[in-house]
């Protein structure tokens, strides 16, 4: 069986690694949203149904970077409690 000391060290390795998948998720939400601008921006006026589904596409990315960023985020504090209680 683990000790306390290894079982904290666990954690805070899971949590690095946890933090820099938000860090990634992060970049990915800005790229996807900036991508989102962009594509609106340089469409503006046409009113082409493919646009309008690429922008939805784009925000339905935009949605779910931000949704696992948010669950990412909640799984580290989780974690952090748990090793808080040990």
């Amino acid at each position: 069986m683990a000790s306390i000391e290894e079982v904290r060290a666990g954690i805070r390795g899971a949590n690095d690694h946890a933090n820099a998948a938000v860090g990634a998720v992060t970049q990915a939400l800005d790229e996807a949203d900036s991508a989102r601008g962009m594509l609106m921006n340089a469409t503006e006026g046409s009113g082409q149904n493919d646009v309008e589904q690429a922008v939805g596409q784009l925000s339905q990315a935009v949605d779910g970077l931000e949704e696992s960023r948010q669950r990412l985020l909640a799984a580290v504090s989780l974690a952090e409690d748990v090793a808080a209680r040990l």
